[in-house]
């Protein structure tokens, strides 16, 4: 028998070195990285994203790419399933329609929280390429067809029209999609959330575990990938709708809610909303415009999952049970806050998109509301979720955000119809 130690990960071919570099504070001698300037509407002279883990040397941003799927990438490097130098082959990875370049790519003050270039490294830094750089993309966008069974009973009863290209006699969508991860450009994001440079990276280091230390160390660097979801982005009808002054365009900003997008919880609104926003969208694309439905990643107000269904005992179990009137105040309790979103960061992806003019936008929300149009953009007509479509569980929920500033045409609810409005408790 043999008592040779099996080759661990770190000793295969082509892997990293075994010596940790415990520092990130910037050398004085050797090459520097390329520079970002930010905004530039070239993208050659803005430079490349390059999260590269292979070249230390090359690399111009902190963090690494795929957000918090990089952990998942370290599991396959640890375990041996994946060598830590592989270069991605982007062969035939180009994107299925082309989007852009909008005059919003090119300014600084639009969009600082993904890269407008993301889905063109391949051609625009394919030189770069070619000599050994590992420029990954961070916009994918394709084609594909979607299936709900809202939709079929919405062309069942004639709201929608089985026309063979938008939507197929099966009850297929047609759809572009883009999925998008997260770059954010410090500079930018520290003034459009109004704070200094230098308190956002300081928290993002703290609130981290000090997981990126060149946050603090690396002020040369001024874009950061950070571990977060991203998003994606359902386009319906033709692309170039959206940038036509003379078509419509209806747009559904959802942000993640996998209980009832996915599995049809009844405590909140989020899938019947979404559905209704899909078939707007799908509406104004049969009419000659265009439909956008942008998916974001932050499930539970961006609070978690956990802490969303931490909320929901609380709310179930407190006296007088689940109340309008405290619909809010649990979260804050469990949470410190009521919703980290952050929704002055979300129209980054419509000027990504070229909007300038959103004439339905599906949406009560005031949060999203004003941050669209705050950056510039036109808002034709608000649409709400009609009753009907509301779970009585749901109307919790509903009312309390009414109350709170949400978009209605009807009543505004008093403090007495809030309290009057109760849900479900947890033994229903």
């Amino acid at each position: 028998m043999s008592s040779e130690k099996p080759e661990s990960p770190s000793e295969k071919p082509g892997s990293q070195p075994k010596h940790i570099v415990l520092t990130s504070h910037p050398t004085r001698f050797g090459p520097k990285p390329f520079p970002i300037q930010w905004g530039a509407a070239d993208p050659l002279v803005r430079g490349a994203i390059i999260g590269t883990l292979t070249n230390a040397a090359h690399r111009n941003v902190i963090g690494s790419h795929s957000g918090a799927y990089g952990i998942y990438r370290a599991l396959a490097v640890a375990s041996g399933q994946l060598q830590s130098d592989h270069r991605a082959d982007l062969t035939n990875t180009s994107p299925a329609a082309l989007l852009g370049p909008h005059p919003a790519w090119a300014d600084p003050e639009k969009i600082v929280s993904l890269d407008p270039f993301g889905a063109l490294v391949g051609e625009v830094y394919k030189p770069l390429y070619e000599k050994g750089y590992d420029i990954r993309p961070t916009i994918a966008i394709t084609r594909a067809h979607i299936n709900m069974p809202e939709l079929q009973e919405a062309a069942a009863k004639g709201r929608l029209k089985v026309d063979g290209t938008i939507m197929k006699g099966n009850g297929d969508l047609v759809v572009t999609k883009a999925a998008i991860e997260p770059v954010w450009y410090l500079p930018g994001l520290a003034k459009r959330l109004g704070v200094t440079e230098s308190i956002l990276r300081r928290t993002l280091f703290e609130q981290t575990g000090g997981m990126f230390p060149e946050l603090v160390t690396r002020h040369d660097l001024h874009v950061f990938l950070p571990p977060i979801g991203g998003m994606t982005v359902y386009i319906v009808g033709d692309v170039a709708a959206i940038t036509d002054p003379d078509r419509e365009l209806a747009v559904r900003i959802h942000d993640e809610c996998n209980g009832s997008d996915v599995f049809g919880s009844d405590i909140c609104t989020c899938r019947p909303y979404l559905v209704h926003g899909i078939e707007g969208c799908v509406q104004t694309a049969q009419a000659g415009g265009a439909g956008v439905i942008v998916y974001f990643r932050k499930e539970g107000r961006a609070l978690g999952e956990v802490t969303k269904f931490l909320v929901y005992n609380a709310r179930k179990r407190q006296e007088g049970g689940d109340r309008a009137d405290a619909y809010f105040a649990r979260t804050e309790c469990v949470a410190g806050v009521q919703d980290m979103r952050f929704q002055e960061l979300m129209p980054d992806v419509l000027h990504w998109l070229g909007v300038t003019r959103i004439d339905r936008l599906i949406s009560m929300s005031n949060m999203k509301y004003d941050a669209i149009t705050q950056s510039g953009i036109t808002v034709v007509e608000r649409v709400p979720i009609p009753n009907d479509m509301i779970p009585a569980d749901a109307q919790v929920e509903i009312e309390a955000k009414k109350a709170a500033g949400y978009y209605t045409e009807g009543q505004v609810p008093t403090e007495a119809i809030l309290a009057a409005v109760k849900g479900r408790d947890l033994s229903d």
